[in-house]
């Protein structure tokens, strides 16, 4: 294909995306109230207890109210919240359209790996956004531990932006196992090399959760890095299974000999026949006259 037609592709690709997106954003405005709720569930649950602890009951008529700021903050969030849902309804779609425009290009093995990578990374995404969606309650009830006195009422807008980057954050991390996979199976990194670097990893896993989490509560990175630990440690031991089935079939090829042991050397030398005596070549004949060359006429030009 040529790059216009390339870009005729592309531009078909990204269209037929559009459109799947489209549809999954009215399919999301219809069940983002429903969202709305789940995700304002632990601020509600955290004001529920605090009326509970200062009454000793939960009146009937309570009802979790936040702050809006502003008149479209409601409108926005709706939307927000029915993109977001658009975007995974329609993720196998757009997904698809994405692997049809670069799968062409790619040979047969890698894509293969392709497909085991897009299989799991999906499922370690939302691991890591159920995770987040637990701590944000222990992490709302240790920030607004320290509310003393003052009466809570959080802005509607920040905490979706809080709740939602959390997610994220958590989604996006779990992914990291997929890259020392892919970095054993390239070859670049072996079990016993990960094995030693753990410490280094642990540290790394916490580091990043103190950096990242923008609530600085200890149960946020607590669990992040709990949960970026254990997922390397599972990575690793994909990476044993892997590189012990890789040397069984190089030893099948090789004749069962490992990498570290001395292949047997045949000391049973045949004895080599003596071969025939060369005689010498016969003299060379003379070679024949060769024909002067035909006078070069001066009187014509190049052109003529």
């Amino acid at each position: 294909m040529t790059l216009l037609d390339h870009l005729r592709e592309l531009r078909t690709r990204l269209f037929r995306a559009s459109l799947a997106i489209t549809a999954g954003f009215i399919i999301g405005w219809i069940f983002a109230p429903h969202v709305r709720t789940l995700l304002q569930k632990p601020y509600c649950d955290y004001t529920a207890q605090q009326v509970i602890a200062k009454n000793g009951h939960l009146p009937v008529a309570y009802h979790c109210a936040m702050v809006m700021l502003e008149p479209s903050a409601g409108l926005m969030l709706q939307m927000k919240i029915a993109l977001y849902l658009g975007l995974i309804i329609s993720a196998p779609f757009w997904l698809y359209q994405l692997w049809a425009f670069v799968a062409p290009g790619l040979h047969r093995n890698e894509r293969r790996w392709a497909y085991w990578f897009v299989g799991f990374a999906a499922p370690l995404f939302a691991v890591g956004a159920v995770l987040a969606y637990f701590v944000v309650g222990r992490g709302l009830e240790f920030l607004l531990s320290f509310s003393g006195d003052a009466t809570v009422s959080l802005e509607i807008t920040r905490y979706f932006g809080f709740v939602s980057g959390l997610l994220l954050l958590f989604g996006l991390a779990f992914e990291f196992p997929l890259l020392v996979v892919l970095f054993n199976l390239a070859g670049i990194a072996s079990y016993q090399r990960l094995l030693g670097w753990w410490r280094i990893a642990v540290f790394a896993f916490f580091a990043f959760a103190a950096i990242a989490i923008p609530t600085g509560d200890p149960f946020s990175m607590t669990a992040l890095g709990a949960g970026l630990t254990v997922m390397y440690f599972a990575a690793v031991g994909f990476a044993y299974l892997n590189d012990k089935r890789r040397g069984r079939r190089n030893r099948e090829q090789y004749g069962n000999i490992g990498d570290d042991e001395v292949s047997q050397i045949d000391y049973d030398v045949e004895e080599v026949e003596a071969g025939e005596p060369v005689t010498a070549s016969g003299p060379v004949s003379a070679s024949e006259p060769v024909t002067p060359s035909r006078t070069v006429v001066r009187s014509y030009d190049d052109m003529t």
